[in-house]
């Protein structure tokens, strides 16, 4: 009976184990990707809940960056797979193994640093003088047009205080 010995056969069930876990990791970090502070996206626990309206006009506008500051690991999981993997075919012997772990942790930091760059949008720092004289100040997603002197409503409830044009 003839038998063929295969060296690379024994590297696939880890390739594909890494692939798996890339692959998921990748499908964990897009389920993340669905927070936003933005005025016009409610929850489906706000919806139909009673909301306090106040209105007042706007004094400053100013650009500021919203960061996530809730890391799910997905992309560290993610950069670590792949950088093992790819890693992996460098060097024999122990240095192969050095290399895959070298990977894995290069790997590892980069994708943690690209989930953190997801998790940042432009937002706005709103500064509201109400009717009432009060003074409030809100930060949401700048995805409506708002400016010094506008004249504004602050809907707030359980939950996220937003500004909105009148």
């Amino acid at each position: 009976m003839n038998s063929f010995y295969f060296p690379h056969a024994a590297k696939r069930p880890a390739r594909i184990a890494a692939m798996v876990a890339l692959v998921g990791s990748l499908a964990v970090l897009a389920g993340c990707a669905n927070d936003t502070a933005s005025s016009s996206v409610y929850s489906y626990g706000q919806a139909q809940q009673e909301q306090i309206v106040r209105q007042g006009t706007v004094e400053s506008v100013r650009s500021v960056t919203i960061q996530d500051d809730r890391s799910s690991g997905a992309g560290a999981l993610a950069g670590g797979a792949l950088g093992g993997v790819a890693a992996s075919g460098i060097g024999g012997g122990s240095g192969r193994v050095l290399a895959t772990i070298g990977g894995g942790i290069l790997g590892a930091m980069a994708g943690n640093k690209v989930e953190n760059q997801m998790g940042k949008t432009q937002g706005l720092e709103i500064t509201v003088r109400l009717d009432n004289g009060e003074t409030r100040v809100v930060a949401q997603a700048a995805d409506v047009a708002i400016s010094a002197g506008q004249r504004v409503r602050l809907i707030s409830g359980n939950g996220p205080t937003r500004v909105v044009p009148m």
